[in-house]
Order: structure tokens, then sequence, then C-alpha cells
């Protein structure tokens, strides 16, 4: 071992010492103290900070909000966390902070609170927004950062190769093409996978054995499928599967190249790589450094899901579960990774000048609203999605106005007398009624099946098309004109019956309106969870109110 090394290590083992010793602020206290249940764990992305927030940022986090509030809804019991945050180190801040006449600090606490309030405005469900400016993420880096050099996988070298500054990462030569602009005649070089500029850089730096775990990374991705979509796994095996694209890892810059980022212990020279500190970030917001295994699970480490675009799925499948193997650290439950908004078919960028604002969004047509559209037409995580506000409101009017108009049917004041109406039996002799009973019996099921699948919008378009079938039904059965009370009950009965199944279903995709909505039906807060959505959980749906909130989905907001 180096003398340089052998110093390292020291300092390390003594930060470690230290950190062990001492709960980081904001660390979560164990909440499974008496129960052995780890909490169900998801993270967005936590965002660059270099420009405001677009709708992009409130996609992602839409997403892992609507996966939080499915796990609260299919188990109520259980402890569920959602982190979401700003990564706000690095040469890309550094250069924009510049640009602004702005310290790096400043640029990073202006645009983080940016971020912040956008969860605000958008009501999402987040237990905890993390800084990577924290004093106890610097501390819990510094914590993984020792441990890594104490079990050999970091060491010192050179690195010659590729860099995109936007990426904020190294590139090899198979990664990378020449591009020839014929408008200026020069020719420069870009990153095949994200299109970025990269040039050429030659520094000396610290590097992670990365190439030691090509393989196991290709056999945990193989036996527990762990990326979703399936092309998007495909792509990152076919990754792993090329020894050559698979080199060891930078994980440090000359600090005279970066100076905005912490500094490599006991080595003021190099600054730490952006990467291995926004990642660790998944950790500190559940309070890393942990005492043991029990605190650790406690916590809600592994998370369950972490939610990424298509952009930093390597960071996610790669490098990070890398990091983990490294440090003898259970394995994330699984990564979802969603394709891009567009604008004309372009990335939204903001130097490209096609950024949606979600907070002119949010104002205009509310948080349920704009959800709703993002998970519809971006649930299947896939493909890219143009952007389209004619879209959103043809969607709020085909959907959201169809779901309010079952519910003015249901309470038409006609209909409101106080009587309670018992459901038909579970196979109705008339077809029209069984039709409708069989499609609530089985509604359930098949939400669960495509939310198990992260098939979103196949989980929104199953509820949907009960709404649209109760809505025949009730087209063609016309209670509010029959006169026999019990055929009128019967109607009655499925109906409610069946917006009182969907609209329990619908919740985390619709979170602001929906309780109302269950308020009016008189369905009780403790009978909301997945285990009350089954056909005939209650007996019968007692009388409602006369006058219903006629707004409740009748505009756009």
């Amino acid at each position: 071992m180096s003398v340089a090394r052998s110093q390292l290590s020291l300092k390390c083992s003594k930060l470690a010492l230290r950190v062990s010793g001492k709960r980081s602020i904001g660390q979560v206290a164990s909440p499974l103290a008496a129960t052995t249940q780890k909490p169900y764990y998801v993270t967005s992305p936590i965002f660059y900070v270099n420009a405001a927030p677009h709708i992009g940022h409130l996609y992602s986090m839409v997403v892992a909000d609507i996966f939080a509030r499915w796990e609260k809804l299919r188990n109520p019991s259980r402890i569920t966390l959602f982190t979401t945050g700003t990564d706000e180190h690095g040469l890309k801040i550094q250069q924009a902070a510049t640009s602004q006449n702005l310290s790096p600090l400043q640029l990073a606490d202006a645009t983080s609170e940016r971020f912040r309030d956008l969860v605000a405005a958008s009501g999402l469900a987040s237990t905890s927004f993390i800084r990577t400016t924290n004093q106890d993420h610097a501390k819990a880096v510094e914590d993984i950062w020792c441990r890594l050099v104490k079990g050999g996988h970091i060491y010192k070298g050179v690195h010659s190769g590729w860099y995109a500054v936007s990426d904020e990462a190294f590139y090899t030569a198979s990664q990378v093409e020449e591009v020839f602009d014929a408008t200026t005649g020069t020719r420069s070089h870009r990153s095949k996978e994200t299109g970025k500029e990269v040039v050429w850089t030659d520094e000396e730096n610290y590097k992670f054995r990365l190439s030691e775990f090509r393989l196991p990374l290709k056999k945990w991705i193989e036996s527990t499928s762990a990326i979703v979509p399936r092309q998007r796994q495909d792509e990152i095996l076919d990754y792993l599967s090329d020894e050559a694209s698979v080199q060891d890892l930078s994980v440090s810059r000359l600090s005279s190249r970066v100076s905005w980022g912490l500094p490599v212990p006991n080595d003021p020279m190099h600054t730490i790589y952006v990467w291995l500190d926004a990642l660790t970030s998944y950790m500190t917001a559940v309070g890393l450094p942990w005492q043991n295994q029990t605190e650790m699970r406690a916590s809600g480490w592994p998370a369950d899901m972490h939610v990424v675009g298509k952009d930093i799925l390597r960071f996610h499948a790669i490098y990070f579960p890398a990091f983990l193997m490294a440090l003898d650290l259970p394995l994330p439950g699984g990564i979802l990774c969603h394709a891009h908004w567009t604008m004309n078919r372009q990335k939204m960028s903001k130097s490209v000048g096609n950024v949606v604002d979600p907070f002119e969004i949010l104002q205009k047509y509310g948080r349920d609203s704009v959800r709703w559209y993002l998970a519809r037409n971006g649930g299947n995580f896939a493909d890219d999605v143009d952007w389209s506000l004619r879209q959103l409101e043809i969607l709020h009017d085909r959907d959201l106005r169809g779901l309010g108009n079952l519910y003015r049917r249901l309470h038409a004041s006609s209909l409101c007398d106080g009587t309670c109406f018992a459901l038909p039996s579970y196979s109705p002799h008339d077809p029209l009624e069984r039709e409708l009973t069989d499609a609530l019996i089985s509604l359930p099921g098949e939400v669960t099946d495509m939310m198990k699948s992260k098939a979103i919008s196949r989980a929104v378009d199953v509820i949907m098309a009960r709404i649209e079938l109760t809505n025949r039904y009730l087209t063609q059965r016309e209670p509010w004109k029959e006169d026999d009370p019990t055929r009128r009950g019967v109607a009655l009965a499925l109906g409610r019956e069946s917006l009182r199944i969907c609209g329990i279903l619908l919740q985390p995709f619709l979170p602001a309106k929906i309780p109302l909505l269950l308020d009016w039906l008189g369905v009780p807060a403790d009978q909301r969870g997945l285990i009350w959505a089954s056909f005939g959980a209650v007996q019968s749906i007692g009388g409602l109110p006369a006058t219903p909130d006629q707004k409740l989905f009748t505009t756009v907001k």
C-alpha cells in the first residue's frame, strides 16, 4: 500500500468512527422498533439546479408520487416514504453560476427552492426533500468514500477519455461519434447516448473498480428483471455484455477544474465525482450512515423503486448498484425508467427554448388535471411523448367530465331521498347487470396486476372503461324514470358501487378530487384502502346529500 493510500485510509477510518457514532441531521428515527415490515421507499431523481424546473421534472415526481400513494392504498398500515430533491454540485453548476454572476451556492439555493415550491404546488406526498449541499449529506458521502477506499475499490490513476460537461460523465470511444456541422464547417464529437458534446480530457483522478462488477451486475439484472420497461433493461444488458464498455470509473475531478463539490478526504486537490455524490443522496434521505442492519431496514433501505429518466439510466442501473455491491449494501427493488416529454418531437431543453413551465400549467389547469394527463399519456414509459395542451383538455373533457357525469347522475336530487339500496346478486340474470357486475368484480385484480408491472396508463384505462360501462348501463336503465322501486334501486346500487370502487382505485391518480367524491358517497375514511375496493365489500350504500358539488368535475381545474 502506498504512503498516500495509507494516509487516506487512516483519515477515512477516523472519519467513519466519528460519523457512525452520531445520528445525522434529518435522519429518520426507526419506525420499526416493534415490527418487521420495512417501509416502502420510492425516489424520484434529484434534479440538477442549473436551470428552473420544467414539466419533465414534474412528470418524474408525479410518477413516483403515484406509486407511493398506490402502496399506501394497497397497505394502509405500512409506512410509505417518497424522496425527491436537488443535485447541486459539479462543473455544470459552477459554469451556470459564473454566467449569472452568482456563487454556486447562491444559484443552488435559489433553484432548489423552486423545486421545493413545485413539490408544494403540485401537492406531492413526498416525505423528504434532499439537497446535496446539506452537511449531513456531505458527511454521508465522505463515509461512503472512505468505506470504498478501505475495501480497495478506489485507487488513484490517470484518466484519458471523452468527457461531457452536460452529462457530468466520461464516455468510451465506442460511445462517441464525430459530427460535422455543415453550417459552420466544423467538426465536433458527441455522445451517441445523449447527443451532448464531449471533449478529450487527460487528468489524474481517483477511479472506482467498476470493471470488477460487470458480471455481478449482469447477473443481478437478469435474475431480478430489475429494470422496467424491458427495452431499457435490454439496453443495459447489451452494454454490460461488452467487456470493453465497462471500464473503471472516474470518481473525482481535479479541484482546479471542478472546485464546486465535496473534496476528497485527505486530498483537497481532488473533488468527488458528482454521481458518487448525487446517488448517495437516496441513502442520506433515509438516515445514512446507519448503526446496523436493523436500523438500515427500519429506515426504508433498500429503496423499493427508483424512478429515473432514460438519460440517467446508466448511472442508476450500473454505477449505483456497483457502489452498493462494493459497500455490501442491499440493492434496490427495481428501477422504473421513463422516456422524455418532448415539444414538437424535440427533448425539452432550456437552451433550445422549448420547455413547459409547470407552475403556469398547474395554475391554469389544476393539480389533478395535469397529473391525469401526465399519467394517462406518459404512463407507458417506453416512448417519448409530445406535449400538447389540446390533448390535456381533451383528456379532461373525455375522462374527468365522464366521471363527473356519472357522479351527477347518481346524485340527482330526485334520487337522493335517504333510501339504502341493496346490491343485486353476484350472478344477476339480467345481461346488462351481469356485464357490469363481472367487470366490477374483476377490476381491483386487473388494476393491481398492472400497477405491479408498472403499467400506469393501462391501469387508468381499465378503471375508466368501468366508468364508461356504468354510464352506458345507466343510460339504458334510466333509473330517474323508473317507477318500479326494486328496478330503480338495483340500478342505483350498481351505479353507486361502481363509483365507490372506481373512486377508491383512482385515489393515487386524482388525490385532490377523489377524496371529495368519496366524502359525498359517504365512504368512511377507514374504508378507502384497496381491500375495500372489492364488489360488495359494503353491503349497501345509504342515501346521499341532495345537493352535490356541481363543480367537482365540471371545470378544467
